[in-house]
């Protein structure tokens, strides 16, 4: 099973991704963990370029393209071997954060960057997606360390990108997406958000939280 935790920064992602993986290999699975961009030497070298340098100005088609040819290495080198050797995979972030912070949030063309990202995945994409929401200045608080380029764009396009989030959940059918994709409230206790995750992954999954 692939699995992806995405959202806006400072949602609490990396918390829920330790707090899922301990919890299913506790069930006995083995879980491999990638972070998108990254894991590849590729995707490392594009991750420094995309989040480090503060210097460039990177429009969003170029990084677009950059975050999709990082996204497309990973597949091929760690998620497919990964899902053939009978792993579950788990992703800290995909496709849908390249949709919604170079689409949505940016009046872009967010059904073509779908499109496009399913071709470059050759169909790869989760089979689940939880989506992490809170209010921006919630989030923002909880970044306790020097922002990244992204990260530093400002509270009104962030808030665009919460806003994508949440348009791209719902418009989820209309897109013919793969998988499945549910908002969850980020507002909560860690513990809070995690038994939220593990009641719909139960749902969507019972051998795997049930295991």
């Amino acid at each position: 099973m692939f699995i992806a935790v995405d959202g806006g920064d400072g949602a609490g992602k990396s918390a829920q991704i330790a707090h899922i993986t301990s919890q299913l290999q506790n069930r006995g699975r083995e879980v491999a963990f990638f972070r998108d961009p990254g894991d590849t030497p590729l995707g490392d070298a594009l991750r420094e370029i995309l989040l480090a340098r503060k210097d460039l100005a990177i429009c969003p088609e170029a990084e677009t393209a950059l975050f999709m040819a990082a996204r497309a290495q990973l597949v091929r080198d760690k998620i497919r071997p990964a899902l053939a050797a009978g792993k579950v995979v788990l992703v800290d972030r995909f496709l849908l954060s390249t949709v919604v912070y170079q689409g949505y949030a940016v009046d872009g063309d967010a059904e073509s960057i779908w499109r496009l990202g399913t071709r470059l995945t050759g169909g790869v994409l989760p089979d689940v997606t939880f989506v992490l929401d809170c209010p921006v200045d919630v989030a923002f608080a909880r970044i306790n360390r020097t922002r990244d380029r992204i990260e530093s764009k400002g509270a009104d396009f962030h808030r665009r990108v919460r806003d994508g989030f949440l348009r791209a959940v719902a418009d989820w059918k209309r897109f013919e997406v793969p998988g499945k994709a549910f908002i969850v409230d980020a507002t909560q206790t860690p513990e809070e958000v995690s038994a939220r995750i593990f009641e719909r992954l139960q749902a969507e999954a019972p051998e795997l939280a049930d295991a």
